[in-house]
Formats: C-alpha cells, sequence, structure tokens
C-alpha cells in the first residue's frame, strides 16, 4: 500500500481533478479542465458499447517516446536508432506484409492445436458449460492438462488435498479462471533449442509483458465496475494478445537475418510497431474474438492525436506504458522516483502499476 499511495500523489498532484470510479476509460471522455462551476446539466451516460469517440491521451506522446525508446533499445540492444532502413529489415518487413496478405493470416504460427483453442473458448462462452465435455477436450492437449491441474492445485495449496482428475480441476477452476488459462496457454510462445536468435532473446520479455499487463487490466477493469464500459475478460484478452503480431515476427527475424546484420532502426521498430498491431487484430478476428478486443489492438497501432479511441483501446495503452515502464525499473534502466514517467496519468494509474509490481512478484503459472 506504500507503493500504491506514493503513486497516487505522483500522479495526482496537488491540482488534479478527482475521476469518479467507472469514468476512467468512457469512450466518451473529454479533457478535463479547471471547472469552478458545476455544468447546468449533466449529459446522460454513454452506454457501455459505445462507439469511439475522439477523447484526450491517457498517456502523453512525449511519455510513450520516451518509454518506447528506452524499451526498444534494451530489447534489440540498440541505441543509435537511425532513419534508413537495411536491407535485413527490409527482409522482414515484406515477410510480415506477405503474412498479412495472405488467407492463413498469422494465427497459425501461434496455434498450439488447429482448432482445439478457438473451439474451447467457444464452449467457455455458454453460461450452461459442460464440464464433463470441456474435460474430454482438454484431455487431448497435455499442455493443457498440465496447466489445468496446476492451476487447480494451487487452489487446493496448504489444505492437503489434491486434484484426483481432470473433470475435478475443471469444475474446481470454474468458467473465468478457465477462459484466463486456456488463452493464456495458447498464446504463450514456444522457445526451445531449435528457436533463434530473436525469439530466443525478446519472447520471454515480450510474454512476460504480455501476461503481467493482462492480470493488470483485469484487475482495474473490476474495480471499475460495469460502468466502465469494458467487460473484464476483454480487457484480460487485449493485454495478453498485444505481443502476439511481434512474437510471431520473431520467428521471421530469425529466417530473414543473415549473420552480421543487426534490426532496430527507428523507422523500422515504427513500421513494424504498426504492422504487428494489425496482425494482433487479424489474429484476434481469426480466432473470432469479440470485436471490441480487436478494434482496441488496431487502435494501438494508429494512435495521432484527436484519434476516437475506444475505452479498451485506452485501458491497453495505459497498461501496455506502465507494463514498460515497471519492467524497465527492474532492468534498472529506469528510475522509478522519475516524476516525469507518471506524470498527467489517470488516477487508474497508481493501480494499475501496483497490480504491475505485484504481478511480477507473483506470475500467475499456467
Amino acid at each position: 500500500m506504500t507503493m500504491f499511495r506514493w503513486l497516487q500523489r505522483l500522479i495526482s498532484g496537488p491540482a488534479a481533478v478527482q475521476t469518479q470510479p467507472g469514468t476512467a476509460f468512457a469512450a466518451d471522455a473529454a479533457p478535463v479542465p479547471e471547472v469552478l462551476d458545476p455544468p447546468a446539466a449533466a449529459p446522460e451516460p454513454a452506454p457501455a458499447t459505445a462507439a469511439p469517440s475522439p477523447s484526450p491521451s491517457v498517456v502523453s506522446f512525449e511519455q510513450l517516446e520516451r518509454i518506447n525508446g528506452t524499451w526498444n533499445a534494451w530489447l534489440f540492444d540498440r541505441a543509435d536508432g537511425g532513419l534508413e532502413l537495411s536491407d535485413a529489415e527490409t527482409r522482414v518487413l515484406d515477410a510480415l506484409a506477405a503474412i498479412m496478405a495472405s488467407q492463413q493470416s498469422g494465427a497459425a504460427l501461434v496455434r498450439r492445436m488447429p482448432g482445439l483453442i478457438p473451439q474451447l473458448l467457444q464452449s467457455l462462452r455458454s453460461e450452461t458449460f459442460s464440464g464433463a465435455a470441456l474435460s474430454r477436450t482438454i484431455a487431448t492437449d497435455p499442455v493443457l492438462v498440465a496447466a489445468v491441474v496446476r492451476l487447480a492445485n494451487n487452489c487446493y495449496q496448504g489444505t492437503g488435498n489434491s486434484i484426483t482428475s481432470v473433470e475435478h480441476a475443471v469444475i474446481l477452476i470454474g468458467q473465468e479462471g478457465l477462459r484466463q488459462l486456456i488463452t493464456t496457454v495458447a498464446f504463450r510462445p514456444i522457445i526451445d533449442i531449435n528457436s533463434g536468435f530473436y525469439t530466443r532473446r525478446l519472447a520471454p520479455h515480450l510474454w512476460a509483458h504480455s501476461e503481467r499487463c493482462a492480470m493488470a487490466a483485469r484487475q482495474v477493469v473490476a474495480t471499475l465496475g460495469p460502468d466502465g464500459g469494458i467487460v473484464p475478460f476483454d480487457a484480460f484478452l487485449a493485454a495478453l494478445l498485444q505481443n502476439v503480431g511481434l512474437i510471431v515476427s520473431l520467428r521471421v527475424m530469425d529466417q530473414a537475418v543473415r549473420e552480421g546484420e543487426r534490426l532496430g532502426s527507428d523507422v523500422f521498430l515504427a513500421q513494424l510497431a504498426r504492422d504487428t498491431r494489425r496482425l494482433c487484430a487479424s489474429i484476434a478476428r481469426e480466432w473470432n474474438f469479440p470485436d471490441t478486443v480487436a478494434q482496441a489492438l488496431l487502435e494501438q497501432g494508429t494512435l495521432r492525436r484527436g484519434t476516437a479511441v475506444s475505452p479498451l483501446g485506452r485501458l491497453l495503452k495505459l497498461t501496455d506504458y506502465l507494463g514498460k515502464v515497471r519492467m524497465l525499473v527492474e532492468q534498472g534502466l529506469l528510475d522509478e522516483a522519475d516524476g516525469g514517467v507518471f506524470a498527467g496519468l489517470p488516477p487508474e494509474a497508481a493501480q494499475c502499476y501496483a497490480a504491475l509490481v505485484a504481478n511480477g512478484d507473483a506470475a500467475p503459472a499456467a
């Protein structure tokens, strides 16, 4: 709680206007001026499914440029940038363009078992899902079985009891827990001795960022309640998927980059970020994830001043930014006491950052 209160003071400042719970990421949010007199009449609250509308950025462009620059320099071990594409970077971007233009998209590059994960998630959308039927489906994938049993046994930790079957584990974890677990297992990158340089170096960091952001986003939405306009599982999904396009591109880098060549010019990283966000949205649609999730992912690749952004898109931007901040702090590349990092962020940023710290100390097993 000490860190949480410190962040609240750092983020809010003496002249901050308090944001009411449930309104921080509303699609019709507008810049908050210093108001001396209340408005004559309060507008009708926007419905949870309101279309995106122009809204102030939850993170300034200066903050994004600074943190993203430090993040990319760390990932690619390159601080010199550059404004021209190298031959290797051109090959990578051309290969990504070919993937996005193909009917198969990038989903086939992340699936552990084609068709299984979407089938399970579709079943879990029903309020009357069958534990026995789900158990039979899960039992066909050893990775899923191990993850389900491990999570269920964590629920029994310290009681002396243990899981006796997959069906027992499914019932104990419950519908929402299974949705999170199955999605996490589906998108976790597979890293082995056959993986190339970029996959081995970058994938673990990108996945750690995704998992921690997903848990933090869900926790923030849970405190906002239904008036926040965001479904908790949608927040979890969007944050978990935000780096999947980039993780897919690592395999392309491994194949396209020759010995002695380097990646990481500024123009390459800018185009890579745009293209991999589009790839994320394409994968989300191919897997029949909610439209709100695909839309929020697309918005991250097209953020400009005055651009219409959905409530989920604004939350995703905040968690992405704070997730990078936290991991850079842990690497000793950023000073947590630097007020400019947190200046002007919404009040929910304090809770989000505290959740990121806690999730880093106790990362969810899956």
